[in-house]
């Protein structure tokens, strides 16, 4: 397996573990907000330059796009946990963790994506 194709598959199961992790009845806001930094930091770190370095590839304009997409959703996230943190009503809160769930599965669809056209 190629070094970018591991870094992506990396990133694709911290996601998975992420949305395992938003499921559990040990979950607390803090500690939610805090793996979603940390998975914005390795997405900064390791898949951006990505694109960057396989400059020559003609993969390469859709899978900038992936990234494009995958940094928006990245953010939205971010927002979806707090919205989640905010939340005063259970069914509120059950409704945002829904919603963070289904922003993880989009970004491991955007992996795939990556990973398939290699």
């Amino acid at each position: 397996m190629s070094l970018n194709r591991q870094k992506y598959h990396t990133f694709a199961t911290l996601l998975q573990q992420l949305r395992d992790y938003s499921t559990t009845t040990e979950l607390n806001a803090p500690g939610l907000r805090l793996r979603v930094a940390s998975l914005q930091q390795m997405f900064v770190v390791e898949i951006v330059p990505l694109a960057l370095e396989d400059a020559q590839m003609p993969h390469n304009s859709r899978e900038q796009s992936y990234q494009t997409e995958m940094s928006k959703q990245l953010r939205l996230l971010e927002l979806d946990v707090m919205f989640f943190q905010g939340a005063r009503q259970p069914a509120t809160a059950q409704a945002r963790l829904q919603t963070i769930s289904d922003r993880l599965t989009t970004l491991m669809q955007y992996c795939e994506a990556i990973l398939q056209q290699e």
